[in-house]
């Protein structure tokens, strides 16, 4: 099946888990993960009426970002050094990578030069990999206060990577404690944070996300195929 007939049938599958657990498909964004797979192939879906694109490597992010239509929303969803935030904070519609205050202050210090505010996600090691990016669930209300001062950037929600699993009912729990972070985060009331996105759930698990309220699916394989890396 082509890319954009599957992005249609996830979807269709979207719409179909939405009506079963009581929520709103509209509520859902299905970002499709782009990473390694060409320009064209981003199109392809495009023209399907797909509008968010994910990115895991800034450089790759630059070039389909100049190559493609400007109303594509980008985000960057891969773990992001200080020294690349330059070249993306303009460009990005959400970062679902941030795991360190540090890293939030360069992203800051860079969208107040070009006037922006940058939207950002808390990126939350919620299974505790240590192959994983990401905070530790215990750090992340006081790194989420350090960064609610910050005038350009805007914390808008939680990401979690869950472990590779063949059951999606093995992540069902890592989902549901994230959700619950970001409740508890919602009732501290802090200025300048939003708990409003959860973005969890891949290829092999995002009908668990939905169920445990999950916003934004990150979906690659499932979309374009499997991966082929050079």
């Amino acid at each position: 099946m082509s890319a954009v007939s599957n992005y249609q049938q996830i979807l269709a599958q979207i719409a179909e888990i939405c009506a079963k657990c009581g929520r709103d498909p509209e509520e859902i964004t299905l970002l499709s993960v782009s990473k390694t797979y060409s320009a064209s192939s981003v199109l392809e879906v495009y023209e399907g009426g797909g509008r968010d694109f994910g990115e895991n490597k800034v450089q790759e992010l630059c070039d389909k970002s100049g190559q493609l239509p400007q109303d594509i929303r980008w985000h960057m969803i891969g773990h992001l050094q200080r020294n690349k935030v330059k070249y993306i904070v303009d460009k990005v519609s959400l970062i679902h990578s941030v795991d360190s205050v540090r890293l939030a202050a360069e992203i800051e210090k860079e969208a107040a030069k070009k006037n922006v505010e940058v939207p950002i996600l808390l990126e939350v090691n919620v299974a505790g990999e240590e192959s994983k990016f990401g905070l530790a669930p215990e750090e992340v209300l006081t790194t989420a206060k350090q960064i609610a001062d910050f005038a350009h950037v805007k914390i808008r929600g939680l990401m979690t990577i869950a472990p590779y699993v063949v059951n999606s009912e093995e992540n069902r729990q890592y989902f549901r404690f994230l959700r619950q972070l970001s409740v508890d985060i919602k009732s501290e009331n802090i200025d300048n944070i939003s708990m409003d996105i959860l973005s969890m759930g891949m290829t092999g698990d995002y009908d668990v996300a939905i169920e445990e309220g999950a916003t934004i699916l990150r979906v690659g394989t499932g979309i374009f195929g499997e991966r082929h890396y050079d």
